[in-house]
């Protein structure tokens, strides 16, 4: 298993994940091509058992939900496994160049940089509303991260002559550099205060 590489280009069997919270839930599994076409939808926390960048090129699919609110159209790129799949290769292409290392190590520690670790919840306590800042799951801290850096991408894309690519690129080495620049680190950084501020 340790010869297949991801696009057939870049190893994932010696990348290291840093934050021992999210060791279980950042799948770097060997594959070709990531794609599995939903084998494991009906298993009970399946993201898990998807690898990485699959988890990134789903969010690509729907990347402009904020919120309640769908604030881009995602109508450019839904179902289009092979321009999104381009997409996340061609910006793992520039982040190599930029950086001479292997871009799925940076995606990973992106990842971590940009995955909160507390949140506030709401909640009816008697007839009031409260809110409470609470740690947030492994799991969900998996998804924020990928969902942040899909709608960063998305939003410095749309009605910008920046190629998409480039836009990933820039945001997943801004979220490694632990730059406030990155959307999904800034989003994190919000999320924090806010948090502590409800203790």
């Amino acid at each position: 298993m340790d010869d297949i590489k991801l696009f057939d280009r870049w190893s994932t069997a010696d990348i290291k994940v840093g934050d021992p919270g999210l060791v279980s839930y950042i799948n770097l599994t060997p594959v070709l091509v990531p794609k599995t076409g939903g084998r494991f939808a009906k298993n009970q926390f399946h993201k898990s058992k998807l690898n990485i960048v699959e988890r990134l090129v789903n969010r690509l699919f729907v990347c402009g939900h904020k919120g309640r609110k769908h604030k881009f159209t995602s109508g450019n790129n839904v179902g289009k496994s092979f321009t999104v799949l381009k997409l996340v290769t061609d910006a793992f292409d520039i982040i190599e160049k930029e950086t001479k290392t292997n871009p799925v190590q940076i995606f990973v520690t992106a990842i971590e940089n940009s995955a909160p670790i507390e949140e506030v919840t709401t909640f009816r306590k008697g007839g009031m509303t409260s809110r409470e800042g609470v740690v947030t799951s492994p799991q969900r801290r998996v998804d924020l991260a990928l969902r942040h850096i899909g709608q960063g991408t998305f939003s410095s894309s749309v009605k910008n002559r920046k190629p998409a690519a480039k836009c990933l690129a820039d945001e997943i080495l801004l979220a490694y550099k632990n730059d406030m620049k990155s959307k999904a680190v800034s989003e994190r950084q919000r999320r924090e205060k806010e948090a502590h501020g409800a203790r």
